[in-house]
Protein backbone atom coordinates (compact mmCIF):
# COMPACT_ATOMS: atom_id res chain seq x y z
CA UNK A 1 0.00 0.00 0.00
CA UNK A 2 2.84 2.36 0.88
CA UNK A 3 4.50 1.71 -2.48
CA UNK A 4 1.20 2.30 -4.28
CA UNK A 5 0.72 5.64 -2.54
CA UNK A 6 4.28 6.62 -3.45
CA UNK A 7 3.60 5.82 -7.11
CA UNK A 8 0.38 7.85 -7.04
CA UNK A 9 2.20 10.77 -5.41
CA UNK A 10 5.01 10.64 -7.97
CA UNK A 11 2.75 10.52 -11.01
CA UNK A 12 0.32 13.12 -9.68
CA UNK A 13 3.29 15.44 -9.16
CA UNK A 14 4.45 14.82 -12.72
CA UNK A 15 0.99 15.50 -14.12
CA UNK A 16 0.61 18.73 -12.13
CA UNK A 17 4.10 19.86 -13.13
CA UNK A 18 3.52 19.23 -16.84
CA UNK A 19 0.14 20.98 -16.69
CA UNK A 20 1.56 23.96 -14.76
CA UNK A 21 4.51 24.29 -17.15
CA UNK A 22 2.17 24.18 -20.15
CA UNK A 23 0.01 26.93 -18.65
CA UNK A 24 3.08 29.09 -17.96
CA UNK A 25 4.10 28.70 -21.61
CA UNK A 26 0.60 29.68 -22.73
CA UNK A 27 0.80 32.82 -20.57
CA UNK A 28 4.13 33.69 -22.18
CA UNK A 29 2.61 33.27 -25.62
CA UNK A 30 -0.37 35.53 -24.88
CA UNK A 31 1.53 38.18 -22.92
CA UNK A 32 4.57 38.57 -25.14
CA UNK A 33 5.13 36.41 -28.21
CA UNK A 34 1.80 36.60 -30.04
CA UNK A 35 1.20 40.39 -29.60
CA UNK A 36 4.77 41.17 -30.71
CA UNK A 37 4.73 38.76 -33.69
CA UNK A 38 7.61 36.70 -32.33
CA UNK A 39 7.92 33.27 -33.97
CA UNK A 40 10.50 31.89 -31.53
CA UNK A 41 10.94 28.46 -33.05
CA UNK A 42 8.97 25.26 -32.78
CA UNK A 43 5.32 24.59 -33.50
CA UNK A 44 4.30 27.59 -31.37
CA UNK A 45 6.49 29.83 -33.54
CA UNK A 46 4.95 28.41 -36.71
CA UNK A 47 1.52 29.03 -35.17
CA UNK A 48 2.39 32.73 -34.70
CA UNK A 49 3.38 32.97 -38.38
CA UNK A 50 0.19 31.30 -39.59
CA UNK A 51 -1.93 33.41 -37.22
CA UNK A 52 -0.68 36.65 -38.78
CA UNK A 53 -0.95 35.26 -42.31
CA UNK A 54 -4.41 33.69 -42.11
CA UNK A 55 -5.91 34.87 -38.77
CA UNK A 56 -6.35 31.31 -37.54
CA UNK A 57 -6.16 31.10 -33.71
CA UNK A 58 -2.76 29.91 -32.56
CA UNK A 59 -4.32 27.32 -30.24
CA UNK A 60 -6.05 25.61 -33.16
CA UNK A 61 -2.88 25.67 -35.25
CA UNK A 62 -0.78 24.14 -32.47
CA UNK A 63 -3.36 21.44 -31.82
CA UNK A 64 -3.81 20.78 -35.54
CA UNK A 65 -0.06 20.45 -36.15
CA UNK A 66 0.49 18.31 -33.06
CA UNK A 67 -2.10 15.70 -34.01
CA UNK A 68 -0.34 14.32 -37.13
CA UNK A 69 3.08 14.60 -35.43
CA UNK A 70 1.76 12.69 -32.42
CA UNK A 71 0.20 9.97 -34.60
CA UNK A 72 3.43 9.59 -36.59
CA UNK A 73 5.47 9.41 -33.38
CA UNK A 74 3.11 6.84 -31.89
CA UNK A 75 3.44 4.68 -35.00
CA UNK A 76 7.20 5.10 -35.54
CA UNK A 77 8.46 5.34 -31.96
CA UNK A 78 5.86 3.45 -29.96
CA UNK A 79 3.47 4.57 -27.19
CA UNK A 80 6.16 4.36 -24.49
CA UNK A 81 8.11 7.16 -26.20
CA UNK A 82 5.24 9.60 -26.65
CA UNK A 83 2.96 8.93 -23.68
CA UNK A 84 4.41 11.74 -21.58
CA UNK A 85 3.88 14.18 -24.46
CA UNK A 86 0.12 13.72 -24.66
CA UNK A 87 -0.80 15.83 -21.62
CA UNK A 88 1.37 18.80 -22.57
CA UNK A 89 0.24 18.60 -26.21
CA UNK A 90 -3.38 19.06 -25.09
CA UNK A 91 -3.00 21.45 -22.14
CA UNK A 92 -0.70 23.94 -23.94
CA UNK A 93 -3.09 24.94 -26.78
CA UNK A 94 -6.11 24.75 -24.48
CA UNK A 95 -4.43 27.10 -21.98
CA UNK A 96 -3.58 29.56 -24.79
CA UNK A 97 -7.25 29.71 -25.71
CA UNK A 98 -8.56 29.97 -22.14
CA UNK A 99 -6.08 32.57 -20.84
CA UNK A 100 -6.11 34.88 -23.87
CA UNK A 101 -9.23 36.90 -22.90
CA UNK A 102 -7.88 37.65 -19.40
CA UNK A 103 -4.30 38.68 -20.13
CA UNK A 104 -3.37 42.24 -21.10
CA UNK A 105 -0.57 43.17 -23.48
CA UNK A 106 2.18 44.26 -21.10
CA UNK A 107 4.48 45.82 -23.69
CA UNK A 108 4.66 46.68 -27.36
CA UNK A 109 8.44 46.99 -27.23
CA UNK A 110 9.76 44.00 -29.22
CA UNK A 111 13.02 43.87 -27.24
CA UNK A 112 11.22 43.64 -23.89
CA UNK A 113 8.76 41.14 -25.34
CA UNK A 114 11.55 38.92 -26.69
CA UNK A 115 13.48 38.97 -23.40
CA UNK A 116 10.57 38.40 -21.04
CA UNK A 117 8.77 36.10 -23.46
CA UNK A 118 11.89 33.95 -23.65
CA UNK A 119 12.17 33.87 -19.86
CA UNK A 120 8.54 32.85 -19.32
CA UNK A 121 8.59 30.25 -22.11
CA UNK A 122 11.85 28.83 -20.75
CA UNK A 123 10.42 28.59 -17.25
CA UNK A 124 7.37 26.73 -18.51
CA UNK A 125 9.18 24.33 -20.80
CA UNK A 126 11.90 23.74 -18.21
CA UNK A 127 9.25 22.71 -15.70
CA UNK A 128 7.66 20.37 -18.25
CA UNK A 129 11.05 18.77 -18.95
CA UNK A 130 11.75 18.36 -15.23
CA UNK A 131 8.51 16.45 -14.90
CA UNK A 132 9.60 14.11 -17.71
CA UNK A 133 7.11 15.47 -20.23
CA UNK A 134 6.99 17.63 -23.33
CA UNK A 135 4.47 19.71 -25.25
CA UNK A 136 4.80 17.62 -28.40
CA UNK A 137 5.55 19.60 -31.54
CA UNK A 138 9.21 19.77 -32.50
CA UNK A 139 10.22 17.62 -29.50
CA UNK A 140 8.46 14.64 -31.08
CA UNK A 141 9.42 15.72 -34.60
CA UNK A 142 13.08 15.69 -33.58
CA UNK A 143 12.70 12.12 -32.25
CA UNK A 144 11.09 11.07 -35.54
CA UNK A 145 13.86 12.69 -37.59
CA UNK A 146 16.44 11.02 -35.39
CA UNK A 147 14.88 7.61 -36.05
CA UNK A 148 14.55 8.18 -39.84
CA UNK A 149 17.68 10.17 -40.71
CA UNK A 150 20.16 9.30 -37.98
CA UNK A 151 20.48 12.92 -36.82
CA UNK A 152 20.66 13.46 -33.07
CA UNK A 153 17.63 14.82 -31.23
CA UNK A 154 19.52 18.05 -30.55
CA UNK A 155 20.28 18.50 -34.24
CA UNK A 156 16.63 17.89 -35.08
CA UNK A 157 15.43 20.48 -32.58
CA UNK A 158 17.94 23.06 -33.80
CA UNK A 159 17.02 22.42 -37.42
CA UNK A 160 13.28 22.77 -36.78
CA UNK A 161 13.78 26.01 -34.85
CA UNK A 162 16.01 27.46 -37.57
CA UNK A 163 13.43 26.62 -40.24
CA UNK A 164 10.69 28.44 -38.29
CA UNK A 165 12.86 31.51 -37.65
CA UNK A 166 13.85 31.48 -41.34
CA UNK A 167 10.18 31.45 -42.35
CA UNK A 168 9.59 34.40 -40.04
CA UNK A 169 12.13 36.44 -42.04
CA UNK A 170 9.98 36.16 -45.18
CA UNK A 171 6.56 36.44 -43.54
CA UNK A 172 6.90 38.75 -40.53
CA UNK A 173 10.04 40.68 -41.50
CA UNK A 174 13.74 40.42 -40.72
CA UNK A 175 13.52 42.54 -37.57
CA UNK A 176 10.75 40.40 -36.05
CA UNK A 177 12.74 37.27 -36.91
CA UNK A 178 15.85 38.63 -35.19
CA UNK A 179 13.88 39.40 -32.03
CA UNK A 180 12.36 35.90 -32.24
CA UNK A 181 15.85 34.37 -32.46
CA UNK A 182 16.83 36.36 -29.36
CA UNK A 183 13.77 35.08 -27.50
CA UNK A 184 14.59 31.51 -28.55
CA UNK A 185 18.14 31.87 -27.27
CA UNK A 186 16.97 33.24 -23.92
CA UNK A 187 14.38 30.49 -23.47
CA UNK A 188 16.97 27.76 -24.06
CA UNK A 189 19.28 29.35 -21.48
CA UNK A 190 16.44 29.45 -18.94
CA UNK A 191 15.60 25.80 -19.67
CA UNK A 192 19.25 24.95 -19.00
CA UNK A 193 19.07 26.78 -15.68
CA UNK A 194 15.86 25.01 -14.66
CA UNK A 195 17.44 21.68 -15.55
CA UNK A 196 20.30 22.22 -13.07
CA UNK A 197 23.08 23.46 -15.25
CA UNK A 198 24.13 25.57 -18.18
CA UNK A 199 25.69 22.89 -20.38
CA UNK A 200 23.92 21.36 -23.43
CA UNK A 201 24.45 17.87 -21.95
CA UNK A 202 24.71 16.45 -18.45
CA UNK A 203 27.37 14.12 -17.08
CA UNK A 204 26.17 11.72 -14.38
CA UNK A 205 28.37 9.70 -12.02
CA UNK A 206 26.42 7.09 -10.04
CA UNK A 207 28.01 5.20 -7.14
CA UNK A 208 25.73 2.28 -6.35
CA UNK A 209 25.43 -1.28 -5.09
CA UNK A 210 22.87 -2.08 -7.80
CA UNK A 211 24.95 -1.25 -10.83
CA UNK A 212 23.66 -4.07 -13.04
CA UNK A 213 20.00 -3.05 -12.75
CA UNK A 214 20.68 0.67 -13.15
CA UNK A 215 22.99 -0.02 -16.09
CA UNK A 216 20.28 -2.03 -17.85
CA UNK A 217 17.62 0.64 -17.28
CA UNK A 218 19.87 3.42 -18.55
CA UNK A 219 20.51 1.43 -21.72
CA UNK A 220 16.88 0.43 -22.26
CA UNK A 221 14.88 3.41 -20.96
CA UNK A 222 17.15 6.33 -21.84
CA UNK A 223 19.01 4.66 -24.70
CA UNK A 224 22.29 6.10 -23.46
CA UNK A 225 25.66 4.39 -23.25
CA UNK A 226 27.15 3.64 -19.84
CA UNK A 227 30.74 3.21 -18.72
CA UNK A 228 31.23 0.96 -15.68
CA UNK A 229 34.15 1.49 -13.32
CA UNK A 230 35.18 0.19 -9.91
CA UNK A 231 35.98 2.56 -7.05
CA UNK A 232 37.03 2.17 -3.42
CA UNK A 233 35.75 4.32 -0.56
CA UNK A 234 38.47 6.45 0.99
CA UNK A 235 37.03 6.02 4.50
CA UNK A 236 35.41 2.59 4.46
CA UNK A 237 37.66 0.90 1.93
CA UNK A 238 34.56 -0.78 0.47
CA UNK A 239 34.41 -1.36 -3.28
CA UNK A 240 31.55 0.12 -5.27
CA UNK A 241 30.75 0.22 -8.96
CA UNK A 242 30.63 3.66 -10.55
CA UNK A 243 28.46 4.26 -13.63
CA UNK A 244 29.31 7.13 -15.95
CA UNK A 245 26.58 8.29 -18.32
CA UNK A 246 26.04 11.40 -20.44
CA UNK A 247 22.41 12.36 -21.07
CA UNK A 248 20.58 15.17 -22.85
CA UNK A 249 19.01 18.03 -20.93
CA UNK A 250 15.40 16.69 -20.88
CA UNK A 251 16.59 13.28 -19.63
CA UNK A 252 18.05 14.52 -16.33
CA UNK A 253 14.80 14.16 -14.39
CA UNK A 254 14.22 10.66 -15.78
CA UNK A 255 17.74 9.58 -14.82
CA UNK A 256 17.31 10.79 -11.24
CA UNK A 257 13.90 9.13 -10.93
CA UNK A 258 15.28 5.87 -12.31
CA UNK A 259 18.20 5.78 -9.85
CA UNK A 260 15.96 6.80 -6.93
CA UNK A 261 13.54 3.94 -7.65
CA UNK A 262 16.28 1.29 -7.90
CA UNK A 263 18.75 2.47 -5.25
CA UNK A 264 17.62 5.34 -2.99
CA UNK A 265 21.01 5.22 -1.22
CA UNK A 266 23.02 5.72 -4.42
CA UNK A 267 25.48 8.63 -4.54
CA UNK A 268 24.76 10.65 -7.68
CA UNK A 269 26.76 13.53 -9.13
CA UNK A 270 25.28 15.46 -12.07
CA UNK A 271 27.33 18.16 -13.75
CA UNK A 272 27.44 20.06 -17.02
CA UNK A 273 29.27 18.56 -19.97
CA UNK A 274 30.29 21.53 -22.09
CA UNK A 275 31.48 19.52 -25.09
CA UNK A 276 30.26 15.99 -25.79
CA UNK A 277 31.21 14.14 -28.97
CA UNK A 278 30.25 10.67 -30.10
CA UNK A 279 27.21 8.48 -30.66
CA UNK A 280 23.98 10.24 -29.66
CA UNK A 281 25.72 13.64 -29.63
CA UNK A 282 27.71 15.78 -32.06
CA UNK A 283 30.40 13.96 -34.01
CA UNK A 284 34.00 14.97 -33.48
CA UNK A 285 35.27 17.07 -36.38
CA UNK A 286 38.44 18.86 -37.36
CA UNK A 287 36.89 22.14 -36.20
CA UNK A 288 36.57 20.98 -32.57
Amino acid sequence: MKKFLQIVKTYSGMVLGIAAGSVIMAVGMNLFLIPSRLAAGGVSGLAVILFYLFKIPTSLIILGLNIPIFIAAWWLLGPDKVGNSLLGSLVFPLAIELTAPYLPVLTYDPLLASVYGGIVMGLGLGLVFRCQGSTGGTDLLALILSRITGFTVGQGLLGADLVVVGLAVFTLGAEAAMYAALSLFISTRVIDFIQEGLGPAKLALIVTTRAEEINRRLLEDLERGVTRMTGRGGYTGAEREILLCVVSRPQVARLKALVRDLDPKAFVIIGSAKAVHGEGFRKLSSLD
